[in-house]
């Protein structure tokens, strides 16, 4: 930490923002002067990102109320997680989760984070998952007015190809080492993924570019 703010925020913004790896970055800050271990990126990245992607949670856009929900994997020390992931139908991400099993319980672990930071949605699509269904008809059956729940397999195609930003960005990465590491780092992904998306709030008066969204939520 004996680095300036500005330093460990310009290498934490690159590796969540693009497709680089550790070294990539040590290679690139190199090469601008700064001599930096990729260890040392790696011990900047984990604890950070997850805070300025919870400090994004209070600017973030609300999301239309027509969900699109589905799971793609992510690989955790050579194992395949799985993470849930929703859009809207304009493709703004609702939330996302990573978790270490695919069944009703993962799925009803997300649903609950994504209703608990946006409104409750009038339609949620998906595919023909058995679990995911099962989770969302429990929740729907504590409500008086439930969401329409569809299982159309074609209609889900904007959080499918949404998945592949996400991927994009992890596949330099090759492992992620835990999964608590894995977590953390992906929150960053995701946050860099919706700010791009125009999901920050910022002043109309006062228009920011993509990495001034950024560096404004660690100010």
């Amino acid at each position: 930490m004996r680095f300036p703010i500005d330093v460990i925020l310009v290498c934490i913004h690159w590796y969540a923002a693009y497709p680089l790896s550790y070294r990539h970055l040590e290679e690139i800050m190199e090469e601008r002067g700064v001599c930096v271990d990729h260890s040392s990126i790696n011990r900047w990245a984990i604890p950070f990102l997850p805070l300025l992607e919870k400090a994004f949670r209070k600017h973030k856009r609300p999301v239309g109320g027509s969900w699109r929900m589905d799971e793609t994997y992510i690989k955790v020390k050579a194992v395949w997680k799985y993470l849930y992931r929703a859009v809207d139908k304009e493709g703004k991400t609702v939330d996302f989760l990573l978790t270490a099993k695919r069944d009703k319980a993962a799925a009803r672990r997300f649903f609950d984070k994504a209703l608990r930071d946006n409104d409750v949605p009038e339609k949620i699509t998906m595919d023909k998952s058995g679990p995911n269904k099962a989770a969302i008809d429990e929740i729907n059956a504590g409500r008086e007015i439930p969401s329409v729940v569809r299982q159309v397999k074609y209609l889900n195609n904007i959080v499918e190809q949404d998945h592949r930003a996400i991927k994009r960005v992890t596949r330099p990465m090759l492992n992620f080492k835990s999964f608590q590491s894995a977590k953390n780092v992906l929150a960053g992904i995701e946050l860099m993924h919706m700010i791009r998306k125009g999901q920050m709030i910022v002043a109309q008066e006062n228009p920011m570019s993509f990495a001034e969204q950024f560096y404004a939520l660690a100010a």
